[in-house]
C-alpha cells in the first residue's frame, strides 16, 4: 500500500510511478484524508510505503502526525520515498522513530530529487530542467521499486554533521519562524475559481467575497500559489517573479 502527501504534485508523480511498477494499485491520498478529517486503520499484506515531500530535511509534521494517529494492519514493513529539492538530511533517524514508537519495521528512506517548488523561499527551475530531474526521478524510482518488490531495503548514505543539523536544530527553528500564512494575499488577478480552497489539504483556506483567506494552520505545502491557474497569489515580496511549479494529476512529465 502506498501512502503519499503531495502539495504541488511531485510526491503524488512519484507514488504513482512506484505503483505502477508495483504493481500496487491500493494508494491512499494523505491530502484527502487530512481535508476529511479521518485518522483510518489501513490493512495490508504489502510493505506499506510512504511518499512524500520533505519539509526542512525531515518528513512534514502533519504527514509524521497522521501516520503516528494511523491503524496499520496486517504488513509491518515501511518504505520511506521523500522528494526533495536537494537533499533530505537526517531524515532517516526521524522516520526510523516514528516506526519504532509504532511498532513498525524500518525499511529504508530514499531521496528522490525533483524540481523545487517552496517559491516561499526559493526559485523554481526553468521548465528544461524540470524535465531533465522528473527523467532521472523517474528511472530511479524504477530502481526503488525493484528493490522494494524484492523485500529489500533502501541504500542510505551516513548522514553528515551537516545533515544531522539541518533535520534537528534548523527543523525545529523552521517551523515557528517560517511556516505560517500571514504574508499570503491574492491579487486582483485571482479570477474566484476556488481551486486554492479545494486542494489545501488542511482546509486552510475559504473563499470571503470571492477571494482567498487563509485561516492560520498552513503547512506550507505551496498546494494553492503554486497551482493557482491565474498566479494570482504571492507570498509578500518573496514570490513576486517566480516561477510556479505545479505538477497536475496524470502528468506524464
Amino acid at each position: 500500500m502506498i501512502l503519499y502527501f503531495s502539495g504541488t504534485g511531485n510526491s503524488r508523480w512519484a507514488a504513482r510511478q512506484l505503483a505502477e511498477h508495483l504493481g500496487d494499485g491500493d494508494i491512499v491520498s494523505v491530502n484527502d484524508a487530512l481535508r476529511q478529517g479521518s485518522v483510518p486503520a489501513l490493512r495490508s499484506e504489502r510493505p506499506f510505503v510512504v511518499v512524500a515531500p520533505t519539509y526542512a530535511w525531515r518528513l512534514p509534521r502533519v504527514v509524521d502526525a497522521w501516520l503516528r494517529d494511523a491503524r496499520l494492519e496486517g504488513s509491518r514493513d515501511v518504505y520511506f520515498v521523500l522528494t526533495c529539492g536537494g537533499s533530505v538530511g537526517n531524515a532517516a533517524k526521524h522516520a526510523r522513530a516514528l516506526c519504532r514508537d509504532k511498532g513498525l519495521r524500518y525499511r529504508g528512506l530514499a531521496e528522490v530529487v525533483m524540481p523545487e517548488n517552496y517559491v516561499a523561499l526559493y526559485d523554481v527551475p526553468d521548465e528544461e530542467t524540470c524535465k531533465r530531474l522528473l527523467d532521472a526521478a523517474r528511472s530511479q524510482l524504477e530502481g526503488l521499486a525493484a528493490r522494494i518488490a524484492a523485500g529489500e531495503p533502501l541504500p542510505e548514505a551516513r548522514p553528515t554533521a551537516k545533515d544531522r543539523f539541518r533535520s534537528g536544530p534548523v527543523n525545529a527553528a523552521f517551523y515557528p519562524a517560517l511556516v505560517h500564512d500571514k504574508a499570503f494575499v491574492a491579487t486582483d488577478a485571482c479570477t474566484s475559481c476556488g481551486l486554492c480552497a479545494a486542494r489545501c489539504p488542511l482546509n486552510n483556506i475559504a473563499l470571503e467575497g470571492g477571494r482567498p483567506v487563509w485561516k492560520g494552520t498552513c503547512t506550507h505545502c505551496m498546494a494553492c500559489i503554486g497551482g493557482c491557474p491565474a498566479e494570482a497569489i504571492e507570498y509578500g515580496e518573496k514570490s513576486k517573479g517566480r516561477r510556479r511549479y505545479y505538477l497536475k494529476e496524470g502528468a506524464r512529465a
